[in-house]
Formats: C-alpha cells, structure tokens, sequence
C-alpha cells in the first residue's frame, strides 16, 4: 500500500509544480534559480522524450493504459515477495507515468519546465548545452529505472554469491 501511497505522492507533486508553473510563468519565460545552470521554464510537448512522435495523443494515451495496467499487475506480484527496492521503483514508475497521462489526457501536452544548461570550454572551445526540459514525473520515471537497474544488479550479485557458497560447500570426490 505504502508504494501506490508513494506513486499518488509523485503524481501530486508533479501536478502541483506544474499548475504553479502554468499560472506564473509565461511560455518560454526562463527564471534562473542557479546561475545561468538551472531554471524553471514554461515549455509544453505534445510528444514524448525529447519531443519525438509529437501529435500522438492517442498512442501515448493507448500505450500508458498498457505500461500503467503492467506496472500495477507487476508490483501485486513483487509485493507478495516482500521486496523493497523493486517496489519502491514501481511506485515512483507508476506516479511518474500518471503524472504525464494526466496532462496528455485533459490537454494534449505535457508541461515541461525543469530546464539545466551546460556551459564549459571543452579544449579551448565553448560549449554550451540545454538539457531537454523535463518535469518532475519525467524525473519519478527516471529515478524508477534507475533503481529497476540497481535491484536487477544487487539481485546477480546475490545469485553469484549464493552460487559460489553452493560451490564452496558442496563436498567434491577429492574431499568424500
């Protein structure tokens, strides 16, 4: 229960950041808050990451029905299991997910406005960089990943350990 508790927690910050953003800031206004490295920036996508399939409501719409309706099937059967981290990924996966279904189902876009820019001389050469804009669900479905990737790295270790103790204390014909 404390994970879809988690997911509703995502989806509410996510909501409320983006209403703020949407009623104080006009489209394309940059705020800094760091420097000239991290601002807030109103900016909506009508597509996915990085601003690809733009114009697909309906696939998006379609597609995070499926992923929602899995991620929720999935985490029923993980918490029979009594794990932590892999609910814990599911939770923020499930209210980042959420988050951006909203936006796309009321209004055909996703608000953006997390924007960081990367300014440094590479070998004598100025480089300056935007990071896409992305929002706080976009940062919960990122985090979940992330630690889909850490529960599926610590899970191999354990099996090689256990694997290697059943190794070591499995009696050979040398010590019969």
């Amino acid at each position: 229960m404390i994970y879809y508790l988690l997911a509703l927690l995502v989806i509410a910050i996510d909501q409320g950041s983006k209403y703020l953003v949407v009623h104080n800031l006009n489209p394309y206004e940059e705020v800094p808050v760091i420097g000239d490295f991290f601002g807030l920036t109103l900016h909506r996508n009508r597509g996915a990451a990085f601003s690809i399939l733009q114009e697909q409501r309906l696939f998006f719409i379609i597609i995070t029905v499926v992923v929602v309706s899995g991620i929720v099937y999935y985490m029923q059967r993980v918490l029979r299991e009594r794990k932590v981290l892999l609910p814990t990924a599911l939770g923020f996966l499930l209210g980042g997910a959420l988050g951006n279904f909203i936006d796309r189902a009321l209004t055909g876009e996703v608000v953006d406005f997390l924007m960081f820019n990367f300014r440094f001389s590479w070998f004598g050469h100025p480089v300056d960089y935007t990071f896409p804009i992305f929002n706080i669900a976009d940062t919960a479905i990122t985090i979940g990943v992330a630690l889909i990737i850490l529960d599926t790295l610590l899970a191999g270790l354990k099996e090689r350990k256990e694997k290697r103790h059943d190794t070591e204390s499995t009696p050979t014909e040398e010590t019969r």
